[in-house]
């Protein structure tokens, strides 16, 4: 025997030791994963579900409230006539989309009842009407012989809501038929069960494992963790998600099959079984062919990779041959190539982005706004309303048409530029008193004081009304952040030699580190329910077009304090002779 068929004979055995130990380690390894990847989807199943669900209550509430709000629904209700009610509830049900809808009177008796099922019995939708009132805030679930209803009631008032006056309840539901199940299905990546009162009602298997189903689950208790059981000759990972407790038992059961796991180990353990046979001949074959002619290609792309990990998209490659190595060099540099277009698309992306999040808060605030518009206007046009409630309408859409009037003046903020300020002399505590005015017309801030002091400052060139909306979002945030009834804010107005500072302290919670780097970003709000995420990307433009800064200062649980920087003229200007130190209660 030479000395190369001893070394290949060596390789060999050592290569086929080694696979086998590693196809052994590998598949115990694999197994293992693949168990907990499954217990693993079935949770991701289950979380899946109970998202997709809540948007399912979601949408059903809000469909719910819209209905009972309708000013047809609420006439309809004052006839008390049944039939009348009943007949022309059909069309508001088809309006609806709903697969349920009942009207009833103020003490629960049902009026109207328009379904998509046929054999509902009235009995049983007046019996769960029962026992579903006074109505919850969400959902409820009504189980009415073989039918499984997800239901949203609320109350229909005459009038305004706080006046109490209920005429009766409407009730919009969706069924939970084999077509839901089967999207839930698909949406969970899972086989469903949904079973009311420990009875079954409806499921994506198969009958054969239906009629396997019913002994295992009988009167079973709720297990949230998954559990393995089998039907036929399949076996499942099942986990309980408990929808409603009372009156209505209902329960949703998640099956993930092992079966398909165990099919994918066969398959695994054939494909690493002939990469390990094909790696002992590759591996036998490629330890003669080690040269120069293959080191040198390699030595300058990883010399270009090194070059990319430094941004250096321009490091020229040798891209000669037809091996597998100026393959590979071709390959990296068309990857590197299409990482640098994915850069600059991404930054495309971002712009478009922010744009679409603007665009999206902007029309939710202008809708809120044209809704108050639209439902006062309907209320003012009714005669029979008092004066004084008139006015009072008036009154709410002229802050309305104001409040719409602000948003799009803030829109246009962001395409004027530097050269569109209208400077003239002023003093930057006009801006701030102007902006302490506003604050007063708030009455939900009458509690809260702002405290300013300044000792004077010379004239400058400011566009006042620019700078009178800077302060005004700085000193709506700092309100909205403190306590509303002893909310306190700190308005120090300092001039240096070259520059006039002004901090704004407020007695909040303060800013969180993650969004201490994005806070005067388009869109991005930070402890607020409402809002456009404009006011201090605005702010923070219109100072630097005065050619000053706008930054925070500091911030922690004890408040935040915002630091304006304004430029201001030389020593020879005259001095503004403000000076406060006296607290302005915000009424």
């Amino acid at each position: 025997m030479t000395l190369r068929t001893k070394f290949l004979l060596a390789l060999l055995l050592i290569s086929v030791f080694l696979t086998g130990a590693s196809l052994i380690v590998v598949r115990r390894v694999v197994s293992a994963h693949v168990r907990t990847q499954v217990v693993q989807d079935v949770h991701n199943s289950v979380t899946t579900f109970e998202n997709v669900q809540r948007q399912r209550e979601e949408n059903l509430v809000r469909s719910t409230d819209l209905m009972a709000d309708l000013s047809i629904i609420r006439a309809l209700m004052t006839t008390h006539h049944p039939a009348t009610i009943q007949d022309a509830s059909a069309e508001q049900w088809r309006t609806a989309g709903s697969d349920l809808l009942v009207l009833t009177d103020a003490s629960g008796k049902m009026m109207a009842l328009q379904s998509n099922s046929r054999d509902l019995r009235r009995d049983e939708i007046q019996k769960q009407v029962t026992s579903s009132l006074p109505p919850a805030e969400g959902v409820s679930w009504w189980l009415c012989g073989n039918h499984l209803f997800e239901v949203a009631m609320r109350p229909i008032y005459l009038g305004e809501a706080e006046r109490n006056r209920v005429v009766g309840f409407l009730a919009l539901g969706s069924e939970i038929d084999e077509k839901v199940a089967r999207e839930l299905s698909q949406v969970a990546g899972s086989q469903v069960i949904f079973r009311a009162n420990d009875a079954l009602v409806r499921s994506t298997l198969p009958a054969s494992q239906e009629r396997d189903l019913s002994p295992q689950f009988s009167a079973s208790p709720l297990e949230s963790a998954p559990r393995e059981i089998s039907l036929g000759e399949e076996n499942f990972l099942a986990e309980d998600v408990q929808l409603a407790a009372a009156p209505t038992k209902v329960r949703l059961t998640v099956l993930k099959s092992l079966d398909q796991s165990s099919r994918f180990l066969t398959d695994l353990d054939r494909l690493i079984l002939a990469l390990g046979i094909l790696a002992l001949v590759f591996g036998a074959t490629l330890v003669w062919i080690i040269s120069s002619s293959i080191t040198k290609p390699l030595n300058s792309l990883v010399a270009g990779v090194r070059a990319l990990g430094q941004s250096d998209f321009e490091y020229p490659l040798n891209k000669g041959g037809r091996d597998e190595v100026a393959e590979l060099t071709a390959a990296f540099s068309r990857m590197r190539a299409d990482l640098q277009k994915s850069q600059r698309e991404l930054l495309d992306s971002e712009r478009l982005a922010t744009i679409g999040r603007m665009a999206s808060s902007i029309s939710h605030d202008l809708r809120h706004y044209l809704s108050a518009i639209f439902s006062n206007a309907e209320f003012l046009n009714d005669p029979r309303r008092a004066f004084a409630e008139k006015q009072e309408l008036y009154e709410e859409i002229r802050t309305a048409v104001i409040q719409m009037n602000d948003l799009i003046d803030s829109l246009l903020e962001f395409s004027r530029t530097r050269e569109s300020l209208r400077l003239g002399l002023s003093h930057p505590e006009e801006a701030i008193q102007a902006a302490i005015h506003s604050i007063r017309t708030r009455p939900e801030f009458r509690n809260v004081t702002i405290d300013l002091k300044s000792a004077g400052t010379r004239e400058g060139m400011y566009d006042i009304k620019r700078l009178e909306r800077v302060f005004h979002n700085l000193f709506l945030n700092a309100c909205e952040a403190a306590c509303p009834d002893s909310g306190t804010i700190h308005v120090e107005v300092r001039e240096l030699e070259s520059r006039v500072e002004i901090r704004v302290t407020d007695n909040g919670r303060g800013i969180s580190e993650d969004h201490q780097g994005i806070i005067f970003e388009p869109c991005v709000t930070y402890g607020k329910a409402n809002g456009t995420g404009l006011g201090l990307t605005i702010a923070q433009k219109i100072v630097q077009d005065h050619g000053g800064d706008l930054r925070i200062e500091a911030t922690s649980i004890e408040g935040t304090t915002i630091l304006v920087s304004l430029p201001v003229p030389g020593p020879a200007q005259q001095t503004y002779s403000f000076i406060s130190s006296t607290p302005v209660n915000v009424i």
